[in-house]
């Protein structure tokens, strides 16, 4: 007899295993149905992630606007306005220009009193616009708004990664819930072989046609299968977890959809690798590194020109009465910090040692993605042998199965032997599903180095 503990891990795992809609739809609980492409399209929907990545795209294309405004002139316009409590004043005193003779005896100090100008006003306004078009630093706007781009780029093709990889993690996930499936029914299927030969035994232990040693050893069998049960119910959970928080599903529970396992015709390793030069993400991502630092080193040089550049204004004063009420004006203007040509060294040393990285980042993400597309070519090359050897003994459980069937209809064996029979089957159909799933992530993996999903 079971004891008590033994009971309620039973009960808990059948429970487990046992649940339908019809049982979740009355507690509460719907299960959705979904496919592996409605899985996949719901995960590029709504993962938070992916939504992050597409927010720095647009962040960048942002910047990239902002920067193209320094191509134009800038204009600036300014105002004051300022009371001033003592104003500015002329004083020419008698006489200061000398005199003038009327006459021997009569002559006249110039001027003949002294004289007092007012040159402000106590209220004095001034205002103006002045435009500046930058001429000598356009080359360098220019460098900008290309290294602009390549950060564009750089973000579009960490977003287009970002996607791959969630859409790979959904299929493993997809994939081992479907093998996850198989296990537990195999699993099951155990379980009830076990049950039915401790049965056996406790009828033979009552007869006397057996020791309790035999009856013990069957029982640890059952627990360790009803153990293997709730490891597999345990990781159950925790796929649909993972999977619905990258899918964004809401429901308590999942029911998978079959996916067509078909083995694909899978280009050569030299075409795929060719085709992993030009569109794999990482090569994408090191390049564009590279076009970065190099355009770097090229704002770096630019750097060295003085800033020379034409402006043309106008200013409008009132208050002062030296200077014009109406000023239009126009000008070369020329500004040239004699130290940046010293500091300016250190930064382009620095911008050919991030170059020299970027060239070995480059060098190192291609052969990286070349061995890793050979892994992923043996492991089709395995997966193919494995589905393989695994129809073979699929079909000869199969075969196995039919004949226990048969003898079992004939009286000819136990009920045990058949449920064994089955267990075989289930473990069988196990292992060619896995072997068949494996193919296609490695399928996967060659789609996601060449940037073909």
């Amino acid at each position: 007899m079971y004891n008590t503990s033994k009971l309620y891990i039973s009960l808990g795992i059948m429970g487990m295993l046992t649940a339908n809609p019809a049982t979740a739809q009355q507690a509460g609980h719907q299960p959705e149905q979904i496919s592996l492409q409605k899985a996949i399209d719901l995960a590029l929907q709504n993962n938070r992630g992916l939504a992050i990545r597409k927010l720095q795209v647009a962040e960048k294309q942002a910047k990239l606007k902002e920067d193209e405004v320094k191509k134009y002139p800038s204009v600036t316009v300014n105002s004051t306005y300022q009371y001033n409590a003592n104003t500015g004043s002329l004083v020419i005193d008698q006489g200061s220009f000398g005199v003038l003779p009327l006459n021997a005896t009569t002559q006249v100090p110039l001027p003949n009193e002294t004289k007092t100008f007012n040159l402000g006003q106590h209220h004095t306004i001034n205002a103006g616009i002045m435009a500046y078009q930058p001429i000598t630093q356009l080359g360098k706007v220019k460098t900008g708004l290309a290294i602009d781009q390549t950060d564009i780029q750089v973000s579009e093709q960490e977003r287009r990664k970002a996607a791959l990889q969630i859409r790979q993690a959904v299929e493993r996930l997809y994939y081992g819930l479907l093998i996850n499936q198989q296990q537990q029914t195999e699993a099951a299927s155990k379980l009830d072989v076990a049950k039915l030969k401790l049965y056996d035994v406790e009828s033979a232990l009552g007869s006397g046609k057996t020791i309790n040693v035999s009856k013990a050893g069957l029982q640890a069998n059952i627990a360790d299968e009803e153990q293997n049960l709730l490891k597999l119910a345990i990781q159950r959970e925790d796929y649909e977890t993972d999977l619905k928080r990258l899918t964004g599903i809401k429901a308590d529970s999942l029911v998978l959809a079959g996916v067509e396992l078909t083995q694909i015709a899978v280009p050569s390793l030299d075409s795929v690798a060719l085709s992993a030069l030009r569109n794999n993400v990482d090569i994408q991502l090191a390049t564009l590194g590279q076009q970065k630092a190099q355009l770097g080193i090229k704002a770096a040089q630019q750097s060295y020109r003085p800033d020379v550049g034409v402006l043309a204004g106008y200013t409008y004063q009132q208050g002062n009465l030296i200077f014009p009420v109406n000023n239009p004006y126009v000008g070369v203007n020329l500004k040239w910090n004699l130290q940046d040509l010293v500091a300016n060294k250190q930064v382009m040393t620095q911008r050919n040692l991030i170059r020299q990285q970027a060239q070995e980042n480059l060098l190192n993400t291609q052969e990286q993605v070349s061995s890793d597309l050979e892994k992923a070519y043996r492991k089709i090359s395995q997966a193919r042998a494995l589905i393989d050897v695994a129809q073979k003994a699929a079909r000869y459980r199969a075969e196995e199965l039919k004949v226990q069937q048969d003898r079992q209809a004939a009286g000819l064996n136990l009920k045990s032997d058949l449920l064994t029979a089955q267990s075989n089957l289930a473990k069988a159909q196990v292992d060619l599903l896995a072997a068949q799933l494996n193919y296609q992530l490695a399928v996967l993996d060659v789609n996601l180095l060449t940037g073909t999903l």
